[in-house]
């Protein structure tokens, strides 16, 4: 529950600090004294986006802080999922700077605007004047019913289950297309993938091939000079080997007679088996020279249609025309598997379809169930609020189709008077009447949800006299079990508060400022008297005010 809260240069607020009890809590004031900046202050504090522009004084940072026990809880494992310091007493902090800079803080510990929505949860639920009229709206209506079904875990898995069921849709979409556009480049792409094929392409081939092409183009110029170096070698007398071979003989008469000469003649003899080596590789080089018009021929066209299949998909060498040849076999095999691809997707999809229809068809079990319990109970409670003859119905219908939240339609119909038709709730109800409604709705809801804490801004828009006193009872006996604030103008509810806030404008010289204060008995006795006959207060004005707080 709430204990504490402080608020310091927001709006119209300086700085005010109260303490906060269980039970019911009341807060009045006239309207303009800054009721709704308060809620506003508190929506900071549990997240909600800043509004640089109400900062009261820009010269100082606005700070709002609230103090929560929460040690009744379970809230443990939140903190811890969080990474957050858990403290049975926790303590959020929001500040303001007019710089733009917003900071939050749990127990100390900086937090991004997502911990603290998340957090919220778990502590508040302000109802604003603007909720009721979401009575009439069907995301809301749905809200309710899965609350109190609890039904958290199994709409958790349903909606896990239904984006892994658009995800698939997602593909066999894309996949038609592919196909569609595959089947559109098919013959085309296989003409060029078979071309490629053909051509047996690999690497290193065409350097090999230019190689060979220049040596069967050459013929004579290779034989010519093959044959002069060889004879050069090996002719006798003049062939360098038969030089090397007497420089050798001459050299081995001396090789004895010092190092010098044997390591001359060892030298003179490595030149010699190199040389002979040398011979031998260019007489097989000769050997192999002939002239082969015919292979002339197929290396040349060979080569030709290497360069043509590079000019035609602008390819700089054969690693390039490699790649794609992989790019068209996959392109032609999306073509020619893509019936198999289609089937087994449109497979996943029906069997993810059964799951998912599988929960949801557990979903409308559960909201089937509880909804006739819910009906009694909102009717008692309206019974309670002075609509004895209201009923109202819900219907829920399956959907052939997946919705947000499950297969279910929902609509909820009102008859608030004896004999009247049904319809549907928001057109059927007055502004007074939507108000009591929701709060046997919320009334439910708190049961359901045990909650912390409920803020109730003007729950009894559109009631007075013995409604009011009756509304002002339910709310007291939601206090019994968990703190209820309400903000309100009618006495009747105010004097049923175990402790009373009043909000009031001051003003001074420079500005106008917000306050609020705990009132005492004798001073409670003024308010309800001041709610019920206005500023002129008479006795008969205070003894209904001391018979209200009775």
């Amino acid at each position: 529950m709430l204990t504490a809260l402080s608020i310091k240069n927001y709006a119209l607020i300086e700085d005010i600090n109260i303490k906060l009890q269980e039970g019911f809590t009341i807060i009045t004031g006239e309207t303009g004294a800054g009721k709704s900046i308060m809620l506003g202050a508190l929506g900071l504090l549990l997240g909600n986006r800043a509004d640089y522009g109400s900062i009261r004084d820009a010269d100082k940072k606005c700070v709002i802080e609230g103090s929560f026990n929460i040690s009744n809880y379970r809230l443990k494992d939140f903190f811890l999922t969080e990474d957050l310091d858990y403290e049975e007493n926790t303590i959020i902090r929001r500040e303001i700077l007019a710089s733009g800079k917003s900071r939050a803080f749990v127990n100390d510990t900086p937090v991004k605007l997502t911990s603290l929505n998340k957090l919220r949860e778990y502590l508040i639920d302000i109802h604003s004047q603007h909720e009721t009229l979401s009575l009439g709206n069907n995301d809301y209506q749905f809200q309710v019913i899965d609350t109190i079904a609890n039904s958290d875990a199994l709409l958790l898995e349903y909606k896990t289950e239904l984006k892994a069921y658009k995800k698939l849709q997602k593909q066999l979409v894309e996949l038609k297309e592919q196909q569609a556009q595959a089947t559109k480049e098919y013959d085309y792409n296989l003409f060029l993938l078979n071309e490629l094929e053909e051509a047996r392409l690999e690497n290193g081939m065409q350097e090999e091939l230019e190689t060979r092409y220049e040596e069967l183009s050459n013929v004579e110029e290779l034989t010519e000079n093959l044959s002069s170096a060889l004879n050069l070698l090996e002719q006798e007398e003049i062939g360098s080997l038969d030089s090397l071979k007497q420089a050798r003989t001459a050299l081995a008469k001396i090789a004895s007679l010092s190092s010098n000469y044997e390591n001359l003649h060892h030298r003179i003899e490595s030149v010699i088996i190199e040389l002979d080596d040398l011979s031998t590789e260019v007489t097989d080089a000769l050997d192999r020279v002939e002239a082969n018009p015919e292979e002339l021929e197929a290396t040349n066209q060979k080569l030709q249609l290497i360069y043509n299949l590079q000019k035609k998909h602008s390819a700089e060498n054969i690693a390039e025309l490699l790649q794609i040849k992989e790019e068209l076999q996959e392109k032609v095999s999306v073509s020619e598997n893509a019936e198999n691809a289609l089937s087994e997707l449109e497979k996943a999809i029906v069997k993810q379809e059964t799951k998912l229809g599988t929960v949801a068809a557990k979903l409308h079990e559960k909201r089937k169930a509880i909804i006739p319990t819910f009906i009694k109970e909102a009717e008692t409670l309206l019974d309670d609020l002075g609509m004895p003859n209201a009923r109202l119905k819900i219907e829920l219908k399956k959907s052939g189709s997946f919705l947000a939240n499950g297969q279910d339609e929902l609509f909820w119909y009102l008859a608030a008077n004896k004999g009247g038709d049904f319809k549907e709730i928001k057109k059927a109800a007055s502004g007074g009447e939507l108000s009591r409604i929701m709060l046997a709705v919320k009334s439910i809801l708190a049961a359901q949800s045990k909650l912390p804490t409920i803020i109730f801004d003007e729950i009894d828009t559109g009631v007075s006299g013995d409604i009011a006193q009756k509304m002002a009872g339910i709310l007291k006996r939601m206090g019994n079990s968990m703190q209820v604030i309400a903000i309100t103008h009618l006495p009747q509810i105010a004097g049923k508060g175990n402790s009373h806030f009043k909000i009031f404008k001051e003003d001074s010289a420079n500005a106008t400022t917000t306050k609020i204060e705990e009132l005492k008995d004798s001073e409670r006795v003024e308010e309800l008297a001041m709610m019920l006959g206005g500023k002129n207060i008479g006795e008969s004005a205070r003894a209904h005010a001391r018979a209200l707080l009775d």
